[in-house]
């Protein structure tokens, strides 16, 4: 059993678009977790999904604070993020990671790259592409850009990655990208149309033949009726149940996660961050 390791990143100077407040995201969620986890009763708990009861407890999931981040400074943050990603992977734990904005995508994924070897695939769920390579406004390393640096990684390939829940508009540049690259991609449209079994089939086969997988959670992949705190709001999205059974099927299949734009400033009654709790939780208790 790998223990799952949770790792703030309380920075939000990378949402150039959308709303900031996602620096506030790691300490809600941590709220939610403490209450969900006094449901642990002798190292178990019971899963009404499954009927089963599952490892919990510290054994399954510790918490290893915040790394420093510098609010003024985004590569020294990423790499500190990178940093503490790669430390857990090398203890031989599943690193979990607690945005902050989206740019976090590319600072996981490297430092979960270095941790390993072998290559690397990455499900990335999320309205948006974040394949943006430049802009004068936004810089390489917003949060428009993280999946597109992270396939520059040395062994991270497109043809192991895949990007659920898109919808609407993106920067043309990106189109052009995706035809000559990839990765594959589900649209939120096509996710709700097959559900959530054939969707995590189809995700399986595109990740099928790396040597570790990442799974990234962008809280905008839900529609904002069920994530209201999100960084941005992009109707017509996944329901929080679609998300949760998600990562309950594909937990068992990958070795690191991260939640991302989370934002606690949009919130109503805490809800997004009570969902990323359980999405983290979730990661933890069925991929143990």
């Amino acid at each position: 059993m790998r223990t799952a390791e949770v790792i703030g990143v309380p920075f939000d100077g990378a949402a150039t678009l959308g709303w900031p407040g996602s620096r506030y995201a790691p300490q809600r969620i941590r709220e939610a977790l403490a209450w969900m986890r006094m449901r642990n009763e002798g190292d178990q708990v019971y899963s009404l999904q499954t009927g089963e009861l599952h490892p919990a407890g510290s054994q399954v999931l510790i918490d290893s604070g915040d790394v420093d981040v510098v609010p003024h400074d985004l590569e020294t943050t990423l790499a500190a993020a990178s940093a503490a990603v790669s430390e857990s992977v090398r203890q031989g734990r599943r690193p979990v990671v607690l945005g902050g904005d989206d740019s976090l995508l590319f600072g996981a994924v490297r430092g979960f790259h270095d941790g390993v070897e072998g290559t690397v695939g990455v499900i990335h769920f999320d309205a948006h592409l974040d394949l943006m390579d430049h802009s004068r406004n936004q810089g390489s390393f917003s949060q428009s850009s993280g999946m597109r640096r992270s396939l520059e990684l040395e062994r991270v390939s497109a043809a192991h990655c895949i990007q659920v829940g898109l919808r609407h508009f993106n920067f043309p540049g990106s189109r052009e990208f995706i035809q000559q690259n990839g990765p594959a991609q589900i649209t939120a449209p096509r996710f709700l149309e097959i559900g959530v079994a054939a969707a995590v089939e189809e995700i399986l086969s595109a990740v099928s033949g790396a040597d570790h997988v990442f799974f990234s959670f962008d809280i905008d992949a839900i529609d904002p009726a069920h994530a209201p705190g999100a960084g941005a709001h992009e109707p017509g999205g996944l329901t929080s149940a679609d998300g949760l059974e998600a990562v309950r099927l594909l937990a068992p299949h990958c070795d690191g996660f991260a939640v991302t734009e989370v934002n606690p400033m949009k919130d109503l009654h805490d809800m997004t961050s009570n969902l990323a709790a359980y999405l983290c939780f979730y990661f933890a208790t069925y991929g143990s």
